[in-house]
């Protein structure tokens, strides 16, 4: 548990939005610009095209401790973005034997975009490394609960049974697929940006594409067929994975949130911690999770809320990189600028939404008997499908569905089971008995066990995908 006396680096609200190993604040993306910069010097040196020696100066110097963000800032105002302020401050502070080193042959935006090409790659690993952790989780709670029997709903009205198992394999499915699709884009789409002024790499002649391909293989990059300054859609590929795994984690949360709610209380999170005892005067404790600051018997689940709070601002920020995916002839006037916050806040809120289910799922408590409760208490409506399939071999698909839909209405109007109804209604149990069906067969049709299904298998399967699952990796070092 994180240390509530220390101030929050990361602001007041960075312990909701902003958990977790992602970076993408201000240092994450100096350092990133700085990198680029740093490997620039390097693919020069290597390339003849700087002295020797000058690659390791400009690295050495390159480091986000070196320099001020927030003056970066200021300087960003008279050129429409930090790279020109970095650059000559760059260059002021390496030796004079360095300075030609100094992003050469690169514009801006060649430096920007690479940037965010190492803040997505180092970002993705952090993110992969807690999906792994909360779909190890799921796949626990389906191998545990495959058969722990509950309600299934749909369209927030109770339905057929499920198991718990099933939803948690759903749950695993999803954000195995997150897995596999992020992992995707990190190995095939993040590349190094390298064009010079308009994408032609004039400044270095015949240099210019070594130069390049030497920049890709110092950052491990992949190396483009040409400069993307205008073609976006590597950017709208990184947004839209990083959307997908959070439309999958906030689909869990939401299913956690409904499925705790007092009226349900299927499921609850992890323990609430330390309360004191009561007519002592209590020990200094952290405040426990779940509280309310207006009722005390609360136990909210906060690592739900949380990661829906951070998923909810997904798909706006998507929507903005693609709308900034239409950009002007050689570089955009205004579009690529838009890209920045959006996609640093994509970055982020993703990040934070992993680390959440990352301790949400493991910590996730299951009552069974809750759910069994809840179950019972639907006296068997949910299994009128069943029943019906049952009727319609001797009584026709019409006749099954218009009885069972007469003692469904009469059941919920007088609070009955299902059952009573069927057999206690002289009309209805006339009527099944004349079609030879006796009461072992409806107790059969309504026991909630007996209509699952292909759930187990189901299951089984999505386990298997899970421990079978090869994620793309990273072909460039």
């Amino acid at each position: 548990m994180p240390d509530l006396r220390q101030p929050n680096a990361r602001g007041l609200f960075g312990g909701v939005f902003a958990r977790g190993g992602v970076e993408a604040g201000d240092t994450a993306w100096l350092q990133a610009m700085l990198d680029a910069e740093a490997a620039l010097a390097r693919a020069l040196e290597r390339a003849g095209m700087a002295p020797a020696g000058s690659g390791e100066a400009v690295t050495v110097t390159a480091q986000a401790a070196n320099f001020d963000p927030n003056a970066l800032g200021e300087l960003a105002a008279l050129t429409g973005n930090p790279v020109p302020g970095l650059a000559r401050e760059l260059a002021r502070r390496v030796p004079q034997t360095a300075v030609s080193a100094v992003h050469r042959g690169a514009t801006s935006q060649d430096i920007i975009d690479t940037a965010a090409m190492l803040l997505a790659r180092r970002a993705i690993e952090v993110i992969l490394a807690d999906l792994a952790a909360a779909a190890d989780a799921a796949a626990g709670l389906a191998a545990d609960h495959r058969a722990t029997i509950m309600i299934g709903r749909t369209l927030l009205q109770q339905a057929v049974p499920v198991t718990f198992g099933l939803v948690a394999a759903g749950w695993l499915t999803s954000v195995d697929e997150a897995r596999d699709g992020l992992a995707g884009v990190s190995a095939r789409r993040l590349a190094v940006q390298f064009g010079g002024a308009a994408g032609t790499l004039a400044s270095l002649g015949e240099h210019g594409g070594r130069v390049a391909a030497l920049l890709a293989e110092e950052l491990s990059l992949a190396l483009p067929v040409l400069p993307w300054h205008t073609d976006r859609l590597r950017i709208i590929d990184l947004g839209a994975g990083l959307a997908r795994t959070a439309a999958a984690l906030g689909k869990i949360a939401r299913d956690v949130t409904l499925l705790a709610q007092s009226e349900i209380g299927e499921v609850s999170e992890g323990p609430s911690g330390p309360r004191g005892v009561q007519g002592t005067r209590p020990s200094p404790q952290p405040p426990r999770r779940g509280g309310s600051s207006a009722m005390p018997n609360k136990h909210n689940p906060v690592a739900s809320v949380a990661i829906l709070g951070c998923t909810k601002q997904v798909p706006g920020l998507l929507a903005t990189l693609v709308a900034a995916g239409e950009q002007e002839h050689q570089r955009a006037a205004g579009a690529w600028h838009a890209e920045w916050e959006p996609l640093t806040a994509l970055l982020r809120l993703t990040g934070s939404a992993s680390s959440w289910a990352a301790e949400l799922l493991p910590g996730l408590t299951v009552d069974g008997s809750r759910m069994a409760a809840n179950l019972a208490a639907t006296k068997g409506l949910p299994l009128a499908e069943h029943v019906t399939s049952l009727l319609t071999g001797v009584l026709g698909a019409t006749q099954a569905h218009d009885l069972v839909a007469e003692a469904g209405e009469r059941a919920v109007s007088a609070g009955l089971p299902l059952r009573d109804v069927l057999l206690s209604v002289p009309k209805l149990e006339e009527r099944l008995a004349s079609a030879g069906i006796m009461a072992e067969q409806i107790d059969s049709a309504l026991e909630p066990a007996g209509y699952l299904g292909v759930t187990d298998a189901l299951i089984t399967a999505a386990l298997k995908a899970h421990e079978t699952l090869t994620l793309p990796e990273w072909p460039y070092g």
